[in-house]
């Protein structure tokens, strides 16, 4: 689940916004923003490099007004260059080159997801060019988990010891995917968590017609508290009555309301199902779902074994199979797990339910 920044839009998240101040006075050429999904490194990292090319910055970023900001905004900033996978460059509307263009244009291959090697060259490239306006030149890298093992080292040298006034902002998702070496040229920022109210609050400001607010709670359980994968949430139109009736459909093998779902996001509901049912087992409370909303849990040994087959089926989750025949596959097994009988109970074990 890509973020996204709406283009032209100054206004930074209220969680993000303290984050982006304190970063600012960061005197480091490398800053690596790290956390889960959906916390808005995108945004922060886009905002950031905002700042850093504004030809009249404030105290709280870009002025948003100038032609530097409008140049960011329209993808044409000559000091910018963004590191993207294809498919997320397509994503968030970032132009590819005329080469990459051409080629999936004439479907001679598929976009690809992960920051390839030219790609990588192409930003040491732009390191070494004379700045066109602006006080820095900038390098945005998101998500840096999608650098290659030969991407990340077309970049190690130049991460390192950067030609002039340039500044790299990787923005990720999975920091362990990342090579050490990489890591350890960056500053990391952890991104904080915003508390329930404030993302209820950005959920309302962002999205028309406003939800109510079981609905806002509604997005932000089903995305576990972060408020840009809620946005996911809100473009399905789900509801209360729909996330909560999940997971004993899924424990029966029944799409349920899952129907008009892509793949990756029906495996990442049963995913949740799957930990909070093994949460469920060990007393602990339930992170996407009410416990009332759980079905009865099933043997652990086949919990976990099931979990895991979760995990080897997400990596190949945009992979071109038959997805009704995939989805199919995926519900059957579930049914089997939940049909196991759950282990009998010993003195202070969570009860079944």
């Amino acid at each position: 689940m890509t973020e996204s920044v709406s283009s032209g839009q100054n206004a930074v998240p209220a969680w993000l916004q303290d984050q982006l101040l304190s970063l600012l006075q960061q005197r480091g050429h490398a800053l690596l923003l790290s956390g889960p999904p959906g916390l808005g490194q995108y945004p922060l990292a886009y905002a950031l490099a905002k700042a850093w090319l504004c030809d009249q910055p404030t105290p709280a970023g870009a002025c948003g007004q100038c032609a530097s900001c409008h140049s960011v905004d329209v993808r044409a900033h000559p000091d910018l260059h963004v590191l993207l996978p294809e498919t997320v460059a397509l994503e968030l509307n970032w132009p590819l080159p005329s080469a990459a263009q051409d080629e999936i244009d004439k479907k001679s291959r598929k976009p690809s997801r992960w920051i390839r090697v030219d790609a990588a060259r192409a930003a040491v490239a732009f390191t070494q060019m004379t700045r066109a306006r602006s006080r820095f030149q900038v390098v945005l890298i998101y998500p840096a988990q999608r650098l290659n093992v030969e991407s990340a080292n077309t970049l190690l040298k130049t991460l390192e010891e950067p030609p002039g006034d340039v500044r790299f902002v990787l923005a990720c998702e999975a920091s362990h995917m990342l090579l050490p070496t990489i890591r350890s040229r960056c500053l990391t920022h952890n991104m904080s968590w915003p508390s329930t109210e404030t993302s209820q609050q950005w959920l309302a400001s962002t999205l028309q017609p406003t939800p109510s607010p079981e609905t806002a709670t509604t997005w932000l359980q089903a995305a576990g508290g972060r408020p840009m994968d809620a946005l996911t949430w809100a473009e399905l139109g789900l509801t209360h009555a729909q996330w909560s009736s999940l997971p004993k459909s899924i424990a029966k093998g029944q799409l349920g309301h899952m129907q008009d779902w892509t793949p990756a996001v029906i495996l990442d509901t049963l995913q949740k199902v799957a930990h909070d049912t093994q949460s469920a087992w060990v007393g602990a409370t339930p992170r996407f779902f009410a416990a009332a909303d759980l079905p009865t849990l099933p043997h652990l040994r086949a919990l976990e074994q099931w979990a895991l087959r979760l995990s080897t089926w997400r990596r190949t989750v945009e992979h071109p199979y038959n997805a009704g025949l995939q989805t199919e596959a995926w519900l059957c097994d579930a049914a089997i797990v939940f049909a196991t009988a759950a282990k009998p109970q010993r003195a202070g074990s969570p009860t079944p339910h």
